[in-house]
């Protein structure tokens, strides 16, 4: 009897020890970084002081998790590396010689895959053909159409394979792009609408590839942005909700922290992580896969995002590119010009502001326009008086847009200013109301930092003398009083302005739904265009000047004055503080 019963015992752990060996358990992690604009290095070379976050801190994190997971660990990269910083302005344009830094950082870190962002495509074929060239991993857009093959101009996707688990990593660009950069930076090309492109590629990958999780990389925000009858700016969770398939959706462009899960319309729950943009922030899934008759399970599926802002900096990743950061630093460090005055982008908000105006002025010179359109594009910096050197441009202007002259009508000038003036400022109905439109749900949002609308779209102009009305409903506001050269302005007489290459092909829908541009005429009404990016002929006109004393134009103010007063310094020691 107690043999039988020792038998059965035996088989049973025979049978028990069997199944167990057919079952394999996987654990992977994958890692995303965003939105990383030029943040490679610990140290700001715009304002010449330490950096919070960067790759050189992500490197830490990297080495660290590399030892727990090793190649189980999958990292990302999700677009707009390229642009943000001198150092990547550096080797864009001035030492297109050498390798691209925006190559050599994502080689040094071992990323798996690359996704395209809108700026990246900002900086022009030839910049972003050669950076694709040197990458070591591969570059992923499914809807980035080459128009001549009418096939992806890059990879659709790309397969990760790690201990038998096939990972399918999907890349999307947001298609607004034609919303905001000119045709030759993006010449031959075309951006499908994202739902349908996720849906063509991920039945690939389920049915060709035979792939066991699919992650999304996009380079498109939450939701919203630009909406068109033919796509959606920001669709990543749209493409979540509607696309079953996605384990993991990453993706970023719109530069807010983001870690929900959601459940799809198959009944799915799909991972959603967004880790915002300066490399302060990584996101991170966690996959835990079981191999059962010859087929992957998903475990468990986890999402976070991890702040690098405390971890070391990455001494051997810094001491590699030292060189280059040496190179950088003297390009930056070099003087052009001389400020008298002190210049801040805050006085930008309230009425006239030196800030505004010296680059509104220089559109004017540089293209013999007779009105001015600019935005500010910083929420809170400034140049200070003294020497102004070429990293203070990138403070005076952002970003790499090319300078534009349109023709437009008085009215559709108008039209055009009351647009940007109602996302901007309140309608008072009485003097203890907010000047500006403002939304304390925004106040960590890295675009909109407290108010209702994006400041970039807070468009100003020069050329002209106005009043904005504030007590009058939207659309109402604006009164073209004159020139300011004294003539008469005229509704219906025609008008060369000035503006940026954002705002002239359509960024903000000022000149569509504002001005009343339909979008696709607006490339008709572009009359003049620099070969350049327009940082590069502010430095000019600076350098050629050598000393400049800044001053507000005065040209136009908001009215009621004895309501406007008291509103300005209510709602400038709110968003600034008492100083």
């Amino acid at each position: 009897m107690r043999k039988t019963i020792l038998a059965g015992c035996l088989l049973a752990l025979c049978f028990f020890n069997g199944s167990m060996a057919k079952k394999k358990t996987v654990t992977l992690k994958i890692v995303e970084t965003s939105d990383v604009h030029g943040a490679f290095f610990p140290y700001d070379f715009i304002n010449h002081k330490p950096m919070a976050g960067s790759l050189a801190r992500v490197s830490t994190y990297l080495n660290r998790e590399r030892a727990i997971y090793g190649s189980n660990l999958i990292l990302l990269e999700n677009g707009d590396i390229l642009q943000g910083q001198p150092m990547s302005y550096f080797s864009n344009y001035i030492d297109t010689l050498s390798p691209n830094i925006g190559a050599e950082v994502v080689n040094y870190l071992r990323y798996d895959a690359q996704c395209i962002g809108n700026h990246d495509v900002e900086t022009g074929h030839k910049v972003y053909d050669k950076w694709i060239a040197e990458l070591k991993c591969p570059v992923i857009g499914a809807n980035i159409i080459d128009i001549a093959t009418g096939k992806p101009y890059v990879k659709p996707y790309t397969i990760i394979e790690r201990e038998g688990v096939k990972v399918g990593v999907l890349g999307l660009l947001t298609p607004a792009i034609p919303n905001w950069l000119p045709q030759k930076l993006w010449s031959g090309l075309r951006f499908d609408e994202m739902v349908s492109t996720a849906r063509r590629w991920v039945k690939v990958l389920q049915e060709k590839e035979k792939v066991d999780v699919i992650v999304g990389l996009f380079h498109s925000g939450r939701e919203g942005g630009i909406t068109t009858p033919q796509y959606m700016e920001d669709a990543a969770l749209k493409v979540a909700r509607e696309v079953p398939g996605f384990t993991v959706v990453m993706f970023g462009h719109d530069h807010t922290r983001y870690s929900e899960p959601l459940t799809n319309v198959a009944g799915q729950q799909v991972i959603c992580l967004d880790p915002a943009n300066n490399a302060m922030t990584v996101a991170e899934a966690t996959l835990t896969l079981t191999r059962e008759k010859k087929k992957w399970a998903l475990a468990h599926a986890e999402g976070r995002l991890h702040s690098v802002r405390d971890e070391e900096v990455d001494q051997a990743f810094v001491q590699s590119f030292n060189q280059f950061t040496q190179k950088v630093m003297a390009y930056a460090d070099e003087v052009i010009g001389n400020f008298k005055e002190t210049i801040y982008t805050r006085d930008c908000y309230f009425g006239n502001s030196a800030f505004n105006d010296l680059i509104l002025n220089l559109q004017m010179k540089i293209t013999g326009a007779d009105i001015s359109f600019n935005a500010p594009l910083s929420f809170d910096e400034s140049i200070k008086a003294g020497p102004v050197r070429v990293s203070d441009m990138f403070n005076l202007y952002k970003f790499e847009n090319q300078l534009y002259v349109l023709r437009m009508t008085g009215e559709e000038i108008r039209r055009h200013l009351e647009m940007s003036y109602d996302q901007w400022v309140n309608t008072m109905h009485s003097p203890d109301d907010h000047l500006l439109l403002l939304d304390s749900r925004t106040q960590g949002d890295a675009q909109r930092l407290g108010f209702k609308h994006f400041t970039f779209n807070f468009d100003a102009a020069a050329g002209i003398d106005y009043e904005v009305d504030v007590t009058k409903p939207d659309g109402q506001k604006v009164n073209i009083l004159k020139m300011s050269n004294g003539q008469p302005f005229d509704p219906k007489a025609w008008y060369r302005v000035a503006m940026n290459s954002y705002r002239g092909n359509g960024g903000g829908e000022l000149l569509t739904k504002g001005a009343g541009i339909p979008q696709d005429s607006l490339a008709s009404r572009i009359v003049w265009q620099s070969d350049k990016d327009q940082r590069h002929y502010l430095m000019e006109e600076i350098h050629k000047a050598g000393s400049i004393d800044p001053k507000p134009n005065h040209n136009w103010r908001f009215v009621p004055e004895e309501w406007v007063k008291p509103a300005i310094e209510r709602d400038r020691a709110l968003l600034f503080g008492h100083h």
